[in-house]
């Protein structure tokens, strides 16, 4: 299952690095991301391959990151990110 992943906030070192981290121990690959700073807030979208992880688990651990980094971090399937954003 593809995933997608946004991530916004204050500009600080390690986002990039943290998020990647829960990734990779999940064994979660980035298909493909898009990143950017607008003055001083980051903002960047993943998609992933979720395979057989859970959304629910893996958004748990985003939920640590973004907690300790006061960023807002949102993991939704591909499927429910697409509806919501259709026109």
């Amino acid at each position: 299952m593809k995933a997608v992943i946004t991530v916004v906030g204050k500009d600080k070192v390690g986002i990039i690095a943290k998020v990647s981290n829960v990734l990779c121990e999940n064994n979660i690959n980035i298909l493909d991301i898009s990143q950017t700073i607008m003055q001083d807030m980051f903002t960047m979208i993943m998609l992933v391959d979720m395979s057989s992880k859970s959304v629910s688990a893996i958004s748990q651990k985003l939920d640590v990151i973004a907690e300790e980094m006061g960023l807002s971090i949102h993991l939704q399937s591909e499927e429910v990110f697409s509806s919501m954003h259709r026109i």
